[in-house]
């Protein structure tokens, strides 16, 4: 039994990176699995979330202070990882800006924004 207890203290332990798994497996899955765009770039999103929070999570020290140096504090947190999370999420919400941009463009000219649709109309020009 202590065994047992032992393994979900580790679990619960690590709670932020089986968030990070279920989040990426999730939007991966979206990805592949559905026809539509605009959930393809929702899946694409979610696993552009659990890539931040597998970067911020790591990068977070436990009674840290910001780099300021002071000789009270001992412990620092080092700023480079939430710097270039903040630039992942630019570029994030250019990629999603540009994605649905493009989904508009092909509704215009197809009509759809389901791929299977897209693909028969592409077959049926093509012959």
């Amino acid at each position: 039994m202590s065994e047992l207890v032992q393994a979900a203290g580790t679990i619960v332990a690590h709670y932020n990176q089986w968030i990070t798994i279920f989040l990426m497996v999730a939007g991966l899955y979206i990805v592949i699995a559905r026809g539509n765009m605009v959930k393809k770039l929702v899946g694409l999103s979610l696993f552009q979330t659990s890539v931040y929070l597998l970067y911020i999570s790591a990068g977070k020290v436990i009674g840290g202070t910001p780099p300021i140096l002071d000789p009270r504090f001992t412990v620092y947190s080092h700023p480079l990882p939430h710097v270039l999370i903040l630039t992942a999420i630019v570029v994030g919400v250019a990629t999603l800006a540009l994605g649905l941009a493009l989904v508009v463009r092909i509704n215009e000219a197809y009509g759809s924004i389901e791929e299977d649709e897209i693909f028969d109309r592409d077959q049926e020009n093509e012959s």
